[in-house]
């Protein structure tokens, strides 16, 4: 090969490697946004979607503090959902209702399964029955999205004194249950056992959060409440935190079943 043959081949060489090195720093930045998006979905529905700061009341997350047979109870006799995705009230199986009563609104209904999420509902019915929610506050709503409360402290990071175990597939649990509208699902920090007493109602679709949270129900009726409190919402900030006097108030939460 003589020198001008060479020169050429050098040339070509150099821009191949060239766009090939452009091409590979594209995918670099792309894989990057994407990491940031899926960390900061996560953010949302945990630092104060969520639950707690682990340096506050340093609550360890040492897996289900409800009792295993008193799960076991309520999932009896409940079919296989392996596999499945369930998206809507009419395919739960023996459904347990609670009545969400909101000061100034009205009340939505919501159709627990037990069967897909044993740990959750129990935990949920227990604190309703003792009174816990009554009084509380939905303290971060954003509108097009979902309106989350039952923290105590009405700041995101409160609970009760229990936390329980995240049943969601990302933590090894199948639970088949949606977030289309109207799911309801517990939030939870960074730890997936973290999930206490705080909960969300998804006002619009929102699947890309199926398997990392543990939604238990839907909503049967009073949807329109949940479209008026989220319209009449207004957020202080962009993780729609809501302040302190505009919080809506949650005047109770009954449990039946028919």
């Amino acid at each position: 090969m003589d020198k001008s043959q060479r020169k050429k081949t050098q040339k070509k060489l150099k821009k191949t490697q060239n766009g090939s090195g452009i091409v590979i720093l594209c995918a670099v930045i792309a894989a990057l946004v994407a990491v940031l998006l899926m960390v900061f979905v996560a953010r949302g529905l945990g630092r104060s979607a969520g639950m707690y700061d682990d340096t506050a009341g340093d609550r360890a997350a040492s897996g289900n503090q409800i009792a295993d047979e008193d799960a076991e109870k309520l999932s009896e006799g409940a079919a296989d959902t392996e596999g499945e995705t369930i998206s809507g009230a009419a395919a739960i199986e023996n459904p347990i209702y609670a009545d969400i009563t909101v000061e100034g609104y009205g009340t939505i209904t919501v159709a627990m399964d037990a069967a897909a999420a044993p740990v959750t509902v129990l935990n949920f019915i227990t604190l309703a029955e003792e009174g816990f929610y009554d009084g509380l506050t939905f303290h971060r709503i954003i509108d097009g999205f979902m309106m989350q409360g039952g923290d105590p402290e009405g700041t995101g990071l409160g609970g009760s004194d229990e936390t329980i175990l995240g049943e969601f597939a990302a933590n090894g649990y199948d639970n088949p249950l949606s977030h289309i509208r109207g799911a309801i699902s517990m939030a939870r920090s960074q730890d997936y056992n973290s999930a206490s007493s705080q909960f969300f109602i998804v006002q619009s679709d929102s699947t890309y959060l199926d398997g990392q949270y543990a939604a238990f129900g839907y909503v049967t009726s009073g949807m329109e409440y949940v479209d008026q409190i989220c319209k009449d919402a207004k957020p202080t900030d962009g993780n729609g935190s809501i302040a302190k006097e505009d919080q809506p108030v949650i005047t109770s939460i009954v449990i039946w079943q028919e």
